[in-house]
C-alpha cells in the first residue's frame, strides 16, 4: 500500500489594477509549465506554516499572510499515481511585492538550486496552470480577497 503524501499549494494574491496571482516558471525547464508555490508538509508541520515556508523557499517572497483554505485536492500524483492530499491555501502578498523577479531556491529539498521566474498575473488566468493547480481558484470569492464555499 502506498503512503498518502500530504502537500500544500498556495494561491498568493495581490490587488494592483485588479486581482493578480503569483505564479512561476522553471528557468530552463519549459515543460514543467507555469505553477504556484507547492510542496510537501513536513512531519508535525501545520498546513499554514508549510504554505508560508514553501512560498518563501520557492519565490523568496516573505511576509505573506494566510487568509484561509480554498479546499483539499485529493487527486493522485499525475505521473506516479501516488495518493496525495493537497491543502490549497489562500494567501495575501505584501503590498510592496515586485511585479517580476528571478529566485534561486535555497532549501534542504530536492528543488534546491532551481531558478524560478516569478511574476504576478491577472485573474482570471489566460492559460491553465500545470497539474491543474488552478482547480480550486473558483472557491475564492469574486473580489479575490476572502474565501467562499459553494
Amino acid at each position: 500500500m502506498q503512503t498518502l503524501r500530504k502537500r500544500i499549494a498556495a494561491y498568493v494574491m495581490r490587488d494592483h489594477t485588479g486581482p493578480e496571482l503569483l505564479v512561476f516558471d522553471h528557468v530552463g525547464i519549459p515543460d514543467a509549465g507555469t505553477q504556484i508555490p507547492a510542496g510537501g508538509i513536513r512531519t508535525g508541520e501545520d498546513p499554514h506554516a508549510a504554505a508560508l515556508r514553501e512560498v518563501t523557499e520557492e519565490t523568496g517572497l516573505a511576509l505573506c499572510r494566510v487568509i484561509g483554505t480554498a479546499g483539499i485536492d485529493r487527486r493522485p500524483h499525475p505521473v506516479t499515481g501516488q495518493p496525495r492530499h493537497t491543502h490549497v491555501l489562500h494567501l495575501r502578498a505584501p503590498d510592496d511585492a515586485p511585479d517580476t523577479w528571478i529566485h534561486i531556491v535555497r532549501s534542504d529539498d530536492t528543488d534546491s538550486g532551481l531558478r524560478f521566474a516569478c511574476r504576478f498575473v491577472p485573474l482570471p488566468l489566460s492559460e491553465p496552470l500545470a497539474d491543474e493547480q488552478d482547480l480550486l481558484l473558483g472557491e475564492l470569492d469574486p473580489d479575490w480577497t476572502t474565501l467562499t464555499r459553494r
